[in-house]
């Protein structure tokens, strides 16, 4: 058994296409593209927060070179002076390395005078170990003084 309205062609109410309104067709093309906004901002959120860590690693890596250097030309510049027993280069090497830095150079300028050093730290970094120079010994003399 059929209703009438099924034989006269009528099946329920009338739709209107989705071509018909405003922004049918059109709008099909831009389904998704707020989720594409978001996640390309998502992950320039976390490059930009990846830059910043490894400029702050960079940073702590040469604070961390530039205090072992000083530490190695203070003890440095007492062994060439004869207040710490040992040799004078090699005391900075061993100081350096107990606070995590290899000895790249050390100068000795005169007996008794002054030791610069050079040292670095490995950071495993891709831009290579952070530096670290120091100067330790007697103040300079004054020039016209």
């Amino acid at each position: 058994m059929t209703s009438r309205r099924a034989e006269d062609g009528h099946q329920g109410r009338d739709r209107q296409s989705s071509d018909s309104q405003p922004g049918g067709p059109a709008r099909r093309g831009e389904c998704g593209s707020g989720t594409l906004l978001a996640l390309g901002l998502g992950l320039l959120l976390i490059l930009a927060c990846a830059a910043v860590a490894l400029m702050g690693q960079a940073l702590a890596a040469s604070a961390r070179a530039a205090s072992a250097a000083d530490l190695a030309a203070l003890a440095a510049a007492d062994a060439e002076r004869g207040l710490r027993s040992g040799a004078t280069c090699d005391l900075a090497r061993t100081v350096a390395e107990l606070n995590g830095a290899a000895l790249v150079s050390c100068t000795i300028e005169g007996p008794g005078s002054t030791v610069r050093v050079v040292v670095e730290i490995d950071t495993g970094a891709p831009w290579g170990p952070a530096p670290g120079r120091a100067r330790a010994g007697p103040p300079a003399e004054d020039v016209g003084g």
